[in-house]
């Protein structure tokens, strides 16, 4: 609100600017918050799911994005959006071997990347099976 010419003794708020905060105080550190084992495992859980396609994009100032469709819940009403996962817990995932990349999809100011998970790669045994001793009958 402006104050008027006629009305000089009225004192009138004018809105201010809202400062925000740096954005590093705002964030805490990948330090301080840990990533706890159900939140690793809701994600991997989320990429495993063939109904939520998974994508991973990679501007060009090298941030990494990872998000994926939402479906529509028809009991809550909610969904049919993108929804972003976190970026540590996806990162660490990858550097674990746990998930991999697609095809390059390239734009000019972004890369984007299938996510799926691993195929799992079925362990040898801990102990080689031992073949049955065969006897000879004479």
């Amino acid at each position: 609100m402006l104050a008027t010419v006629d009305r000089s003794t009225t004192l009138v708020d004018l809105p201010t600017v809202r400062r925000r905060r740096a954005r590093a105080a705002a964030v805490p550190s990948p330090a301080a918050a840990p990533a706890s084992p159900g939140t690793t495992a809701d994600v991997l859980r989320i990429i495993a799911d063939p109904r939520t396609p998974t994508y991973v994009t990679v501007f060009a100032s090298g941030r990494r994005r990872y998000s994926y469709w939402r479906p529509i819940d028809p009991a809550t009403g909610t969904g049919g959006c993108y929804a972003a996962l976190p970026t540590a817990e996806c990162d660490e995932l990858q550097a674990s071997g746990r998930i991999t990349l697609g095809e390059p999809v390239v734009d000019p100011n972004r890369t984007t990347y299938r996510v799926r998970t691993a195929a799992r790669v079925s362990q040898a045994p801990a102990r080689p099976a031992v073949a049955p001793e065969r006897r000879r009958v004479a």
